[in-house]
């Protein structure tokens, strides 16, 4: 076995996981398989956040199964935690084709994720177990690779049984993207009446802080010059439960904290979080923003809803009006913050004044941006059980109106910055040089302008620039100095 692919859906922990995979394969002296080369293992990172996501998933696993027929196949990530296991009607692993059934490993506990991979690529676990272990249930054999010696020399240490398993490693380096994500925390126990999440991820843990700061020292090292530090539940970070009321004795803000010592280390250019809940802003946190530069001044709040009554129905923890005074309190400690937030429209019963608090709270605020959804229920949550279902025609209706609110909104919010300076961080140069402002909408060069300065930027270079002009879909701008 000597070429590896990774397929990965979902969200920033999915995409950080997937890293984690291809650091762990390439120290057994694997290679990403080209994209004309028929890989020897194949791993599906999947989700399935919604029923959308788990069809992809599935599609993923058809599609890569009759491709590479010879190869190995693990499912990971949370399609198969959330099914244990998945019907063979639903993957077609019908013996009527070349597709081999018992090729394919779903892996149902997360935790042997690693050790599972490990006993693939040392060729431990013989291909005539495939069938019987298709679930990945415990009884692999780890005590005969105890470490493990890589071609490069790397030992990976393995504990015996599977009550302590090997772990899969700290990141050196975010392959093919400018941003690193950084994982600091894992699982929530919210309980969110439309969210699958606390199924797929129930246990809340958080990674040690030394353990934070090094990984992210060794991205800095590695030349990424911005981390978007990402979590499940981001700010239950240092906390055994996501919910807010369970955590109100602890006085420390285990979150800010952190951020703190990472931004503190030589040579990081950029920080981001990534979503938060509105009643995890805090004081402290805000103030660690406005202490250090390196802390974009972007903040995506997680809000779903802009009425009291669809909160409710949606289990979360806080009212509008907390939400309007949290905000207020960003605008206060930032300079012109970009506040982003996502919106499900079409939850059941909401009415169309529900949906007008909504408008009201858009229209209120000014996001920077605003990620829309569209309610569709997930089986296995407390919402899909619900009554008084939106039509779709009216889902529909309301998704357009947001969606409209959005361009409006965001091209308000970037209005403001025409002909002011700005750093921003390339992402692509094919062509047209574009990246991310710190505010975090997007920016294209002005492509005679950027010849005229008589550079030739390329991905991650941190680059100053006048904006010129406000568009539909970011801004022009100008170099100033590199």
């Amino acid at each position: 076995m000597k070429t590896f692919s990774i397929n990965t859906l979902g969200c920033k922990v999915n995409q950080y996981e997937s890293q984690q995979i291809r650091e762990l394969l390439e120290k057994f002296g694997m290679q990403k398989a080209e994209f004309s080369e028929k890989p020897d293992l194949v791993v599906i990172n999947t989700c399935c956040v919604t029923h959308t996501a788990s069809a992809k998933s599935r599609q993923q696993i058809r599609k890569f199964q009759k491709h590479y027929p010879e190869a190995i196949v693990v499912v990971c990530g949370c399609l198969p935690v959330i099914e244990n296991s998945l019907p063979t009607q639903d993957i077609d692993l019908q013996s009527n084709s070349n597709q081999k059934s018992e090729n394919i490993l779903f892996v149902t506990n997360r935790d042997e994720l690693a050790a599972i991979l490990i006993q693939l690529v040392s060729k431990t676990y013989c291909r005539n177990h495939f069938q019987a272990e298709r679930n990945c249930t415990p009884g692999l054999n780890l005590q005969s690779i105890n470490p493990i010696k890589t071609e490069y020399d790397a030992k990976i240490k393995l504990k015996k049984g599977f009550t302590e398993n090997p772990e899969l490693p700290v990141l050196t380096c975010f392959q093919d993207q400018t941003r690193a994500f950084l994982k600091v925390q894992d699982g929530c126990d919210g309980l969110c009446s439309y969210c699958i999440i606390p199924r797929t991820r129930p246990d809340v843990r958080s990674k040690p802080v030394k353990e934070a700061i090094n990984e992210a020292k060794s991205l800095v090292q590695a030349g990424h010059k911005e981390i978007v530090i990402t979590g499940v539940c981001l700010g239950a970070y240092g906390r055994d439960s996501a919910r807010r009321r369970a955590n109100l004795s602890e006085n420390t803000d285990y979150l800010a904290d952190l951020v703190e010592k990472i931004a503190q280390i030589p040579n990081l250019k950029r920080i981001r979080l990534s979503s938060i809940e509105p009643s995890d802003i805090t004081d402290s946190l805000l103030d660690i923003f406005r202490q250090y530069s390196n802390i974009m001044p972007h903040i995506h709040l997680s809000l779903q809803s802009g009425s009291d009554a669809v909160l409710k129905k949606m289990c979360r923890r806080y009212k509008v009006d907390a939400v309007r005074k949290i905000i207020d309190r960003i605008k206060t400690f930032l300079d012109n913050p970009a506040i982003t937030t996502d919106m499900i429209v079409g939850f059941p019963g909401e009415t169309d004044e529900n949906f007008n608090d909504t408008v009201k709270l858009v229209q209120e605020t000014g996001f920077a941006k605003i990620h829309v959804f569209r309610f569709s229920p997930r089986k296995g949550t407390a919402a899909a059980r619900m009554k008084d279902v939106i039509d779709s025609k009216t889902v529909h209706s309301r998704s357009e109106i947001l969606l409209q609110m959005d361009k409006q909104s965001g091209y308000n919010f970037r209005n403001q910055f025409v002909g002011k300076n700005e750093s921003i961080l390339i992402e692509s140069n094919g062509g047209k040089p574009a990246g991310r402002s710190e505010r975090y909408f997007m920016v294209y060069l002005n492509q005679q302008k950027a010849a005229n300065h008589n550079t030739q930027f390329q991905k991650n270079d941190l680059v100053k620039v006048k904006l010129l002009k406000n568009t539909k879909d970011g801004m022009t701008a100008e170099p100033v100095s590199y």
